[in-house]
């Protein structure tokens, strides 16, 4: 049963920051991981802050300088669906389309996928684990089969997001209005490691609010793809999977970029491989090097081995896939 809270519906931008800046107040639009977490009792909230009246929030519309700006509240069957997406940002577009259910992805809107909480299991119990202000991580000696192998420290969640790691992969910034004012954000300083703090996923402080993701325009001659692994074939997270950009001039490896999910407590970028993608064509033997570096440094846990050669697969489909749709 859902706890006991205030609902709110701001009109304005500036009403939505306001309530937001009081006391257990919580953002609210598609609701489908907040209203889920409220009802386990992960966390509270004394009131729901509604954005489903903003409407400047919601939408897809094309820069003069050829980028995309989406509204945070856009839901992800929009952005899976929407042309200039699929024209420009494949990745983004496949990222979309393989979260979740159909239904979750009518409600779910990509601002609340990327700022998703953990789906571990004793993050979602009944268990005082590390990220919720306790002391121990029991993920690291419980069962981990699902967890990290890359930037695992006092926590060892993995991101659920699909949509993050397709965003990072396109160099795509976050817009933030809070309290203070506005400020734009890198994808790649949107989330925070365990390491530097195991309570919270991203840098959005207390009473601010994702307005808008923007993307910069892509490469003249631009190629990106999702590859996700994930135990059934629909409406699951992702296990392991591969957000791969290419820039290419001609057949050659302009610019790469490589962004993983389902394998670390944030997207997770392997500089490693597209260090060795940079400047070549790509080839069989190029893609099993890249797909080598993408797995060279992981730390897997007693029962997430399998995901090292995960790794491996997502990458390698992900080139081919490219290599064979050029």
């Amino acid at each position: 049963m859902l706890p006991t809270f205030t609902y709110i519906k701001p009109t304005t931008l500036d009403q939505a920051v306001r309530e937001l800046a009081t006391p257990g107040a919580r953002a609210c639009s598609g609701g489908t991981d907040l209203l889920g977490c409220l009802r386990d009792r992960v966390f509270t909230a004394e009131k729901l802050v509604s954005l489903n009246g903003l409407t400047e929030l919601r939408g897809v519309t094309e820069l003069a300088n050829g980028g995309l700006r989406i509204g945070a509240l856009t839901t992800l069957t929009e952005v899976a669906t929407h042309a200039l997406i699929g024209a420009k940002y494949q990745v983004l577009a496949a990222a979309a389309a393989a979260a979740a259910s159909p239904q979750l992805r009518n409600q779910g809107t990509i601002g609340g996928n990327i700022c998703q909480r953990p789906r571990c299991w004793y993050y979602r119990g009944d268990f005082a684990c590390a990220r919720k202000g306790g002391d121990i991580c029991f993920a690291k000696e419980g069962e981990n089969q699902l967890h990290a192998i890359f930037g695992g420290d006092v926590c060892v969640m993995v991101h659920p997001s699909d949509t993050a790691p397709a965003l990072m992969a396109l160099d795509a910034s976050v817009r933030l209005v809070g309290p203070r004012g506005t400020r734009t954000v890198p994808m790649g300083e949107f989330f925070v490691l365990p390491s530097k703090d195991h309570t919270r996923e991203t840098v959005v402080e207390p009473g601010e609010l994702v307005t808008e993701l923007v993307l910069p325009p892509p490469p003249a001659l631009a190629v990106s793809t999702y590859r996700k692994l994930r135990a059934r074939g629909a409406w699951d997270f992702a296990i392991t999977g591969a957000a791969v950009a290419l820039g290419l001039r001609g057949k050659k490896i302009e610019s790469a970029r490589v962004v993983l999910s389902g394998v670390a407590p944030v997207p997770w970028r392997v500089e490693a491989a597209e260090k060795e993608l940079v400047g070549h064509e790509l080839s069989d033997a190029l893609i099993e090097r890249a797909a080598q570096r993408a797995s060279a440094n992981a730390t897997p846990l007693s029962g997430n081995a399998y995901k090292v050669a995960l790794v491996r697969g997502a990458v390698a489909e992900a080139l081919s896939d490219l290599r064979d749709k050029g």
